[in-house]
């Protein structure tokens, strides 16, 4: 069966939020993270099938020093029309793409679709958690396998795209792994009731100890930036500066007035917990999270994730989607207290199809492979 011819070229910032935004795509492939990442070069793409576009990409460029070769980057892209991914133009999609990365001088393609594979229910996490012979999700029967995923896999492989594993990890990779709360046809009391003991139990000690949350505005980013400095201290990694979040806020309000919130918990006046929350369409991200090593007792973090998740609720959202886990559920593994902490929300682990590089100079993919591995 032959279809109609698939034509790929650079569409507005408005055709492309438009597209996005209709199919509750990742915040990541809108236009103003593309203004956010000025350190890259980004475009507007859309895919069409006579006038009608059935895919739309955010892609960011990243020149290489003395070298006049890019790695072209689509996190958590392309966006599809409905069930684009199971469509009958996904093999032209990616083949254009490649052809027009070429075309732009790029050595490699790295693209991310946000399309699921298998999803794990509360049940069966905490299962395996308690199982001390089980190291990691993936040796667990999941609970629901998305056809559409593995196929999608099975043609990225056949394609010659190289799937990135977590230490393979470019600075800008996003997880494979994430932590979703499915809100469709809730209420409140329902999420609630697929909370943990513990987590109700603490919302309630949150409140009778007097902590307040308040959606705060871009001025109080400093109050924020503050407690996620302290985290990042205590955690260990490399914060980025207050001027990174200021610009955020700016693209990303400019672009819609209720793209990003910024939420502080406060205590006796004190901020013990602070948050960026984002939402395109239907889904909503918690981004950003930092607390303070004083009065962890009152329960802020806990407070501020449920203000969270009933705004998302009532911004219609379908998923409070709490970002990225690794696979590893044993023990021993010092990334378990993060999966312990969102599986008690009541809901399901997501795995993607994770990224994908396509070599368009190998050459020059190899030695920046080998750059990067150095380098982390």
């Amino acid at each position: 069966m032959t279809h109609p011819a698939v034509t790929l070229r650079p569409i507005s910032a408005q055709e492309h939020l438009s597209f996005v935004a209709a199919r509750s795509g990742s915040f990541l492939q809108t236009p103003a993270w593309g203004q956010l990442k000025n350190d890259w070069i980004s475009e507007s793409l859309g895919w069409f099938v006579g006038e009608e576009m059935v895919a739309a990409a955010l892609v960011l460029y990243r020149q290489i020093p003395r070298v006049k070769r890019c790695l072209a980057y689509l996190p958590e892209g392309p966006v599809t029309a409905d069930g684009g991914w199971a469509g009958p133009y996904v093999l032209d999609v990616l083949r254009t793409l490649r052809d027009h990365a070429k075309a732009r001088g790029a050595f490699t393609l790295r693209i991310g679709p946000a399309q699921p594979v298998r999803r794990w229910h509360t049940d069966t996490i905490k299962a395996a958690i308690a199982d001390d012979t089980v190291r990691s999700l993936t040796q667990v029967t999941a609970d629901e396998t998305d056809e559409t995923g593995t196929m999608l896999t099975t043609l990225l492989t056949r394609l010659g795209f190289e799937h990135l594993t977590a230490e393979d990890g470019f600075s800008a990779g996003q997880p494979q792994f994430v932590f979703q709360l499915p809100l469709g046809g809730k209420s409140e009391d329902d999420l609630l009731t697929g909370m943990n003991q513990l987590w109700r139990r603490n919302i309630k000690k949150a409140a009778k100890a007097g902590v307040v949350v308040e959606q705060a505005g871009a001025a109080d980013l400093p109050d924020f930036h503050r407690v996620y400095a302290e985290t990042a201290e205590r955690d260990h990694f490399i914060p980025r500066p207050l001027s990174y979040f200021q610009r955020m806020f700016e693209v990303m309000l400019a672009e819609d007035p209720d793209r990003i919130r910024l939420y502080l918990a406060r205590h006796e006046g004190d901020v013990v917990a602070a948050t960026t929350w984002v939402r395109v369409g239907r889904h909503t991200w918690y981004s950003y999270g930092a607390s303070t090593a004083a009065k962890r007792e009152v329960q802020g973090s806990t407070a501020i994730q449920w203000r969270m998740m009933r705004e998302a609720l009532a911004a219609g959202a379908t998923i409070y989607d709490l970002r990225g886990i690794t696979d590893t559920i044993a023990s021993d593994d010092p990334h378990i207290g993060l999966i312990r902490f969102k599986v008690a929300t009541g809901g399901e682990a997501v795995e993607y199809v994770g990224e994908w590089d396509l070599p368009l100079n190998t050459l020059l993919h190899r030695a920046f492979g080998l750059y990067m591995k150095r380098r982390g």
